[in-house]
């Protein structure tokens, strides 16, 4: 184990676990660190990985004007006491491979990792970053036997700032004049909802033409896909630990924030049974509400074919609870 210290910690001592020290995981870290939230415990099962990160991070404390506290270990162990633990270890997507393809082995290592995690960390919350998310998430609920909205799913926070960023990028305008929303699974059949987004209180259909906002909508779809192909190895993971920041921080500091993440379903929009995207009161305990916002039929339509989606995947998961 590494550990480093500090003489004073400033605002209260919150400790999140991030699982996995890959790139999502490490920048995760990062951001958690220099934004001063929470001392960090990164582990992960390669020898020296989690060690070196947070050795380089830690020597940055004092460039970065923080007394945050990081620890890298390959023992959970040393995670214990955690309020949150954020899984991001799996294998990610290479070029070609869909979010599904990696339900096998992936799903494996949600599993281990999780039920380690809680052993040493019982009163934590659970946020999911690894794909396929809906499933994963799904996943770690069922191993964790934790209440269902004290697990999620990061997903619409990091969909929804891509389609952000689109619309921005078309306009001309900042990103933080644009809020947009995302529903629906994290994949190909995700929602979009024009609707639901605007730009300082503009509706974005009054600002773009039907087929520019169509093109935005298919390039948000395709948001990760098209980063894996630039990439040529691996994924996003600047965008997702951003993503799953705003999530962390919403609970650390009961922000109570309203943001679209991988929620268990029982009857809203009338799906049950799964975790799915939708728009959420966040805060200290987890998911407080799960908001229902008027869909268009069309709209209503999206969102149950990407659910039915995400279920058809879930009896191969759950095969694995008793692997």
């Amino acid at each position: 184990m590494t550990a480093h210290s500090a003489s004073s910690v400033c605002g209260p001592v919150n400790q999140v676990t991030v699982v996995g020290a890959g790139n999502v995981g490490s920048t995760l870290a990062q951001r958690l660190l220099e934004r001063n939230l929470a001392n960090v415990v990164l582990v992960d099962i390669v020898e020296g990985r989690p060690q070196g990160v947070a050795l380089d991070l830690a020597q940055a404390a004092g460039c970065e004007g923080h007394n945050r506290t990081i620890v890298g270990t390959n023992d959970y162990r040393d995670t214990a006491n955690s309020d949150i633990v954020v899984v991001t270890a799996g294998l990610p997507r290479r070029p070609g491979m869909t979010r599904d393809d990696l339900t096998q082995v992936n799903g494996k290592i949600v599993v281990d990792t999780l039920r380690q995690a809680l052993a040493v960390s019982p009163q934590a919350s659970v946020i999911v970053v690894t794909n396929p998310l809906d499933v994963m998430t799904y996943l770690a609920w069922k191993a964790s036997d934790l209440p269902p909205q004290r697990v999620m799913g990061m997903a619409g926070v990091l969909d929804s700032a891509r389609f952000q960023t689109f619309i921005a990028w078309e306009l001309g305008v900042p990103p933080r004049d644009v809020s947009a929303m995302v529903l629906g699974g994290h994949g190909d059949l995700m929602v979009p909802l024009p609707s639901y987004t605007t730009v300082n209180g503009i509706p974005v259909a009054e600002l773009l033409p039907a087929a520019r906002l169509q093109a935005l909508i298919d390039r948000t779809r395709n948001g990760g896909a098209e980063i894996v192909q630039l990439l040529k190895q691996g994924g996003a993971y600047y965008a997702p630990a951003s993503s799953a920041c705003v999530m962390v921080e919403s609970m650390l500091f009961n922000q109570r924030r309203i943001l679209p993440l991988a929620a268990h379903l029982t009857g809203q929009y009338g799906l049950d049974g799964l975790y799915l995207g939708v728009p959420c009161r966040l805060g200290q305990g987890g998911v407080e509400e799960i908001l229902e916002l008027s869909l268009t039929p069309a709209e209503q339509a999206a969102l149950e074919r990407s659910a039915t989606s995400v279920k058809e995947q879930l009896p191969q998961a759950l095969a694995l609870l008793n692997a």
